[in-house]
């Protein structure tokens, strides 16, 4: 309180107050370990990450669009439902709705092969309620086709 720089905590957490997770398609070779699902019920919050990330399908190469960014906001039950359907809350600008559609309807079908996700009960209790926001990055090297504008 006493310096002229800002007020910072102590203990340096692993992770912010929000639950955000950035998934990549295609993950650098030293993160692979990062999108192994654990073989074990999650107990931590780097636990869910590594669920989630897990769970990603991007959509086929034909109907992808090459650096595609979509965002979406969901929260869990206690038991690894979740609560109602995932919201949008961000998508690429200047892409066409079917690609949108298609984008949102692999975030959807994703998640539910994967859910519920088997929390304990200290993290499920942790979790209940809070958003958590996924950004999805589709990183692969897509090529087009000749006859497809």
């Amino acid at each position: 309180m006493l310096n002229h720089g800002p007020c910072l905590p102590e203990m340096n957490y692993p992770y912010g107050e929000n639950l955000q997770l950035t998934v990549l398609a295609v993950p650098p070779e030293d993160q692979a370990g990062k999108y192994r699902k654990p073989d074990h019920d999650l107990d931590t919050i780097g636990d869910l990450f590594a669920a989630l990330r897990s769970c990603w399908s991007p959509p086929a190469a034909d109907t992808a669009r090459a650096g595609m960014q979509m965002s979406v906001r969901f929260s869990f039950k206690r038991s690894g439902e979740m609560i109602g359907a995932p919201r949008l809350t961000f998508a690429t600008s200047g892409v066409p709705v079917d690609t949108r559609t298609t984008y949102l309807n692999a975030i959807n079908a994703s998640l539910d092969a994967c859910l519920p996700l088997k929390f304990t009960g200290g993290l499920g209790g942790a979790l209940a309620g809070r958003p958590i926001m996924i950004r999805y990055v589709d990183n692969r090297e897509l090529t087009r086709h000749a006859d497809k504008p």
